[in-house]
């Protein structure tokens, strides 16, 4: 089996002329004894740590930076001068209350992300190729364009769709253009071909932005003919954090950017293979590296890949919302195949909208939901999807709370 390409890309970028894992994690230290010194000398909000750590074990002494800490002390957390910033993302996520979260690039922030996006895009797309871009292109310096960038470097021509339209602009676009990838959210992608009614010409995807739920992701392999590619990225980690290798188990890390840790909710740090909160230490960052950020997100770090790659690899990634999640329904609901898409709400009783291709579905729909939440009230409202129609969700799927 072919090696993951973000290995070769961490050999070539960091000049490796064959990765280990012992030379991996020297420069991983290396790189975190450089930041912290950088840390130190800004004497923002983490001027009390230490600026050197005699082993990379030692980073679990360090407390954790939270999402109230970035929203509470942006201005802390930037180690460049703002001349030097090219993109600021900011605004508040699904679920986030107070202040909102900005964080900031440099040039070497984006194009580092850009290397990662083209390590993991080479994966299913060659030279000559078209690639559906379901992201929002919000600036020289937003995902859609770091993504574009990246799929030009390849060879490819990317089709930037954008996010946000009908589902009747974004089939035009796919008739007219005919592309053979798609990167974007999972469930627009099964949407789009759930609507399309005719022979639909991406055959390869990868998807990200969202959670990656078991049953979304087998009807896209039934749909497409192929496994869909996982990626997992943050705003917090430079918006590419992770991506599939051909084996498509498990997606790999940038290690050469970011130390990972698993930590239960005590805070301890876990074994490799157990569950638990997701914690990273971008020491790639350039603009605003971040120690020990907790992510909000669950998942675990797995075996080495079969594919021979050094880098370690996360399971699926889930973001728990207390007792109630979304992603658990949509494993289940999208199953049913004459569904398009639907918003879940909660306010003491759960309420399903549902849009659907065809009529007489209201009853399965809230059987299926009621095998994942037996004991709860549940409402369901249903009418046809159109195509004039937008996704019912313009960014991460979640139960919305009244």
């Amino acid at each position: 089996m072919k090696r993951t390409n973000l290995d070769t890309w961490i050999e070539t970028t960091e000049r490796i002329p064959h990765l280990t894992r012992e030379n991996l994690e020297q420069l991983q230290l290396h790189r975190l004894d450089e930041m912290l010194k950088r840390l130190k000398d800004r004497g923002g909000f983490y001027k009390d740590y230490p600026e050197k750590l005699a082993s990379l074990a030692d980073l679990r002494n360090l407390p954790f930076t939270t999402a109230a800490d970035l929203s509470a002390y942006p201005g802390k957390f930037l180690l460049t001068s703002q001349s030097e910033v090219s993109r600021v993302i900011s605004g508040a996520t699904s679920g986030t209350t107070g202040p909102a979260k900005r964080v900031f690039y440099t040039e070497k922030d984006t194009e580092q992300t850009i290397g990662l996006f083209t390590a993991g895009i080479c994966e299913m797309l060659a030279a000559g190729e078209k690639c559906f871009i379901a992201f929002p292109f919000t600036g020289p310096f937003g995902l859609g364009d770091l993504i574009a960038q990246a799929v030009e470097r390849l060879g490819g021509i990317p089709i930037r769709a954008g996010f946000g339209q009908t589902f009747g602009e974004m089939l035009d676009l796919l008739k007219e253009t005919q592309p053979e990838t798609y990167i974007g959210f999972p469930v627009t992608l099964l949407s789009l071909i759930r609507l399309c009614g005719e022979k639909f010409p991406i055959n390869r995807a990868l998807v990200s932005g969202d959670a990656c739920p078991a049953g979304v992701m087998e009807e896209l392999e039934m749909a497409l003919g192929s496994k869909p590619y996982p990626h997992y990225g943050s705003r917090e980690c430079g918006l590419g954090g992770a991506v599939t290798c051909p084996a498509f188990e498990g997606m790999h890390l940038r290690e050469n950017h970011i130390i990972p840790e698993i930590i239960d909710e005590q805070g301890n740090v876990l074994p490799d293979g157990e569950f638990g909160e997701l914690v990273l230490t971008t020491i790639g960052a350039d603009a605003m590296p971040l120690i020990r950020y907790r992510t909000g997100d669950f998942t675990r770090i797995l075996p080495p890949c079969k594919c021979g790659g050094v880098t370690k690899r996360l399971d699926t990634v889930s973001r728990r919302e207390g007792e109630l999640s979304i992603e658990e329904l949509d494993s289940q609901l999208f199953r049913i195949s004459g569904l398009a898409d639907y918003r879940a709400s909660f306010d003491g009783r759960l309420i399903i909208e549902a849009r659907t291709l065809s009529e007489g579905l209201q009853m399965q729909i809230l059987g299926t939901a009621k095998t994942v939440y037996p004991d709860l009230q549940i409402e369901v409202h249903t009418s046809s999807c159109l195509h004039s129609d937008r996704p019912m969700y313009l960014g991460k799927r979640h139960i919305v709370k009244a």
